[in-house]
């Protein structure tokens, strides 16, 4: 099945944690890859001791926004390479695949989109699989099983407040 998750309030990610965490504690074999984030959220630790396989790229040290062309293109080959991983873990019998930022950098084009959209609508009958990050492409929306949209209603940025460890990241 097809889960995403999407919207512009805080949380996507963490619900996709809570899956995967939920998924590992059933047994289920579970990857959680991510795409525009270097690996350094608090959360990729306790995936990991949670028998969770965790990917993503060091090359997304900024924002795509601060980034240069020779910048992106690097980042889109690394994403690239954690597609094909993907598919390689998929192969091996994977139950649970979580794709997060997924949206956005498929939005942005900083993966090869036909080769990401061929995984994911080809897989979703063998695995779980979970999408996250603002505004989800139609091809996907209208594929996916569940969509959660988080809405904000009220967050602390607005009063200037910076993302904390632990809380946003």
């Amino acid at each position: 099945m097809l889960q995403i998750y999407c919207g512009n309030g805080k949380g996507k990610t963490t619900a996709a944690v809570g899956a995967a965490v939920r998924a590992a504690g059933a047994g289920m074999k579970t990857a959680f890859i991510q795409f525009l984030k270097d690996g350094s959220s608090s959360e990729i630790n306790m995936l990991k001791k949670n028998g969770i396989t965790v990917l993503f790229t060091d090359a997304c040290r900024k924002f795509t926004f601060q980034m240069n062309d020779e910048e992106k293109a690097e980042v889109t080959r690394c994403h690239n390479e954690l597609i094909n991983e993907a598919k390689k873990l998929l192969s091996e019998g994977l139950d649970v695949l979580i794709l997060d930022e997924f949206n956005a950098a498929y939005k942005l084009g900083l993966i090869d989109r036909e080769n990401a959209a061929d995984m994911i609508l080809s897989c979703r009958d063998s695995a779980e699989i979970i999408l996250t990050g603002r505004e989800p492409d139609k091809i996907f929306t209208d594929a996916a099983d569940y969509i959660s949209e988080i809405t904000p209603v009220k967050h602390p940025y607005e009063k200037g407040i910076s993302a904390r460890k632990g809380i946003e990241y």
